[in-house]
C-alpha cells in the first residue's frame, strides 16, 4: 500500500488529479506562516492518501503535470522499500535509506527553489 501527502497549494489551476482507487485519508489546515517562503501562503491544506502500489507510477506521471513549477514545491509517496519524490515535470524514485539517490533529490529540489528546511522528508 502506498501512502504519502500533498498540499493543495501546490497544485497548478487547472489541474485535476484522476488517479482509480486513491483515497484521501487525511484532510487537514496547518499555519505554517513561521516557515513559508514569502511567495507561499501561510496556511497550507495537507491532503494525506493511500492506493495500491500498482497506481505509484501512474500517480507520480499525473502529479509531475499537476504540481505548480514555480514556488519550490513538490509531493511525495512511499511505496514499498521506495520513496517516491515529484516536482513539476520530475520524478525521482529511490530506495528508502539510499543517501547518495536523497542527496541528488534535495540538490533538484534546492535547484528548483525549495528551502532546505522544506526538503525534510522521512525516509
Amino acid at each position: 500500500m502506498l501512502n504519502g501527502a500533498l498540499l493543495t497549494e501546490s497544485l497548478r489551476v487547472g489541474a485535476e488529479l484522476i488517479v482509480p482507487r486513491l483515497r484521501v485519508t487525511r484532510l487537514s489546515r496547518v499555519d505554517v506562516s513561521a516557515s513559508a517562503l514569502s511567495t507561499q501562503p501561510g496556511v497550507w491544506t495537507f491532503v494525506e492518501f493511500e492506493a495500491e502500489d500498482e497506481q505509484a507510477v501512474p500517480l507520480a506521471e499525473v502529479l509531475k503535470g499537476a504540481l505548480l513549477a514555480e514556488g519550490g514545491w513538490y509531493a511525495d509517496f512511499r511505496v514499498g522499500d521506495d520513496h517516491v519524490v515529484v516536482f513539476a515535470g520530475r520524478v525521482f524514485r529511490y530506495r528508502r535509506g539510499d543517501a547518495e539517490a536523497r542527496a541528488e533529490v534535495v540538490a533538484y529540489g534546492s535547484s528548483v527553489g525549495v528551502p532546505a528546511h522544506q526538503l525534510d522528508w522521512a525516509d
